[in-house]
């Protein structure tokens, strides 16, 4: 399983930003895909999920996004997205993608600056 996760970069306060993460090696469309992010001297947090058909695609949000942030999967793709809107100062980090077989796997991070 690669996951390989791009979109990231600097924006001002207020703006937006869409990433992206290409799966490989699974049959993604069955899969939960997480995405998470960290902050450097703190523990990675998870910010958005997106269940795989069996689940409907439901998608939870961390409530510090909700209304901000929207979680999609294009399956044929094989791609989860993160649509960043309304960005804060508070949300640099680097953002990472998640999924799980029979153990974590993650994509290579992919850093969001916001400025003020």
């Amino acid at each position: 399983v690669q996951l390989q996760a791009s979109g990231g970069g600097l924006v001002q306060a207020g703006g937006s930003l869409r990433l992206s993460c290409a799966a490989s090696g699974l049959n993604f469309r069955l899969y939960t895909m997480k995405w998470y992010r960290q902050v450097p001297g703190q523990e990675r947090e998870l910010v958005a999920s997106i269940a795989g058909n069996f689940g409907t695609n439901i998608t939870d949000y961390a409530d510090f996004v909700k209304g901000r942030f929207t979680i999609s999967r294009d399956n044929v793709r094989r791609t989860v997205y993160l649509q960043m809107t309304s960005l804060e100062p508070e949300d640099t980090a680097v953002y990472y993608c998640n999924t799980k077989l029979a153990r974590d796997f993650w994509g290579q991070g992919t850093l969001v600056t916001v400025s003020s």
